[in-house]
């Protein structure tokens, strides 16, 4: 192969019926000039969750003169406190010219979606919190980021990507190798789309495997973690520092280990790789009909199946590789190749397919606020991918075989495994379609 490299609780109980009675208005359009744009065209964020990742995702954003970080919502005191300097000191010189009111924190990102002077928000918690907070932000009429993989459970997708919809809002799903990566990406489906591997027989993603049960003992839990919050509608248990740990310094939180808070490497780079695969066969508004458990007989390895013929298997080096009739391409992050090798070299003509194409996942995101068109990795798009990670994990923690109908959103003629289509929400934490 060829290879290219707080407020009170009065004030508390007030938004919360704003929030839930209330929609919120955009109060903002961007400005195109390169200039810092004025008060009244400027989009103001709220961040919610901002951990490691929140925190990479405000430094992203903050090269964009249209954005203004206004508030942030954040269970752990120490990630409140680091993500309100994060932003006060890159917004100091406006404070100096009077027009910057410091950013506001909170416990309780319903306080942050209350606010009717924020147009957009990030979403960046652990996967267990996706789902709650993008609704309601979307019923709030509020723009979304909201980091992959989208949601903890198939309904939720589903639920997510049906209410942006209906709510009229801008959501970019975090899976950003679509725009980003030195273009790879792009250029093995834009290779792939217009045939130049011949028809797609295979698809083989390498990415991790399921999540497991979380076995980790309990330990004293900090003051400065409100715990019950972060653990919201995941079932109670008590704390552990690879779930909540303190601040944003040291290692990353674990938690994408475990099943009640995320679907481990199947959801976490598989929202990443098994998009591409999306991607490149062209089924971004559908999916795969069959999943199969391995079994040591028929399937040596998890097996998908797509109405077309086409069959995808996990499986194999970090990266996505599609074999054709006339050929291979293998992508991942750093690296592109084809057998035959020509296959790169090969232009797209002007009459053929080409991909929507950006060279920045965050810059697409507040392009489209401004301008109310759709980016790159839509909230459909997301589900869809999404629900790729969990058909597999559902199959693996079984030990089945499901038939899966990715127009009714359902599995065909399997009362048992519908009901494994979303999760019991613990306490007050409802999500209603």
């Amino acid at each position: 192969m060829q290879n290219t490299m707080l407020t009170s609780r009065r004030e508390f109980l007030k938004n919360s019926a704003i929030l839930a009675g209330i929609p919120t208005i955009i109060t903002s359009q961007v400005s195109a000039s390169s200039k810092r744009p004025a008060p009244s065209e400027r989009i103001t964020v709220g961040v919610i969750g901002p951990g490691k990742r929140g925190h990479t995702l405000m430094r992203g954003l903050r090269g964009f003169g249209e954005i203004q970080f206004v508030a942030v919502a954040e269970v752990e005191a120490n990630r409140r406190a680091s993500a309100k300097k994060l932003a006060e000191d890159h917004h100091s010189k406006q404070k100096a010219k009077g027009d910057f009111k410091g950013v506001d924190t909170y416990g309780d990102f319903r306080q942050l979606l209350a606010r009717k002077d924020i147009d957009a928000v990030v979403i960046a918690t652990p996967d267990h919190w996706h789902a709650i907070p993008v609704v309601a932000a979307a019923r709030a009429k509020k723009d979304i980021y909201c980091e992959k993989p989208m949601s903890l459970t198939i309904r939720e997708a589903r639920i997510m990507a049906d209410t942006v919809k209906k709510e009229g809002v801008v959501f970019q799903t975090g899976s950003q190798q679509r725009s980003e990566c030195g273009g790879r990406f792009h250029r093995a489906c834009e290779l792939i789309r217009n045939w130049r591997i011949g028809k797609v027989k295979t698809v083989h993603v390498g990415v991790g495997g399921p999540s497991k049960f979380c076995d980790l003992p309990e330990q004293p839990t900090p003051k400065d973690a409100d715990w019950n919050m972060w653990l919201g509608p995941a079932p109670l248990r008590g704390y552990h520092e690879a779930l909540c740990p303190k601040g944003v310094h040291g290692h990353y939180p674990a938690w994408r280990n475990y099943k009640p808070y995320s679907g481990g490497g199947m959801t976490d780079w598989g929202a990443h790789h098994f998009d591409i695969a999306q991607w490149g066969l062209g089924m971004d508004e559908s999916g795969p009909v069959e999943v199969h458990a391995p079994d040591g007989k028929d399937f040596k390895t998890l097996t998908y199946r797509y109405a077309n013929g086409v069959v995808m298997y996990h499986g194999g080096a970090n990266g996505v590789l599609f074999t054709g009739t006339k050929g291979k391409i293998e992508v991942n992050r750093g690296l592109l190749r084809s057998d035959p090798g020509g296959i790169l070299k090969e232009k797209i003509g002007d009459d053929e397919i080409h991909l929507y194409k950006t060279g920045h996942h965050l810059r697409n995101w507040v392009e489209c606020i401004r301008s109310r068109k759709d980016p790159i990795c839509t909230a459909e798009i997301g589900c869809r991918s999404v629900t790729i990670c969990h058909l597999g994990n559902l199959a693996y923690w079984n030990k089945c075989s499901l038939k899966w109908d990715p127009k009714a959103y359902r599995f065909e003629d399997n009362d048992e495994a519908n009901t494994w289509l979303d999760r019991e929400r613990r306490g007050p934490w409802k999500l209603e379609a």
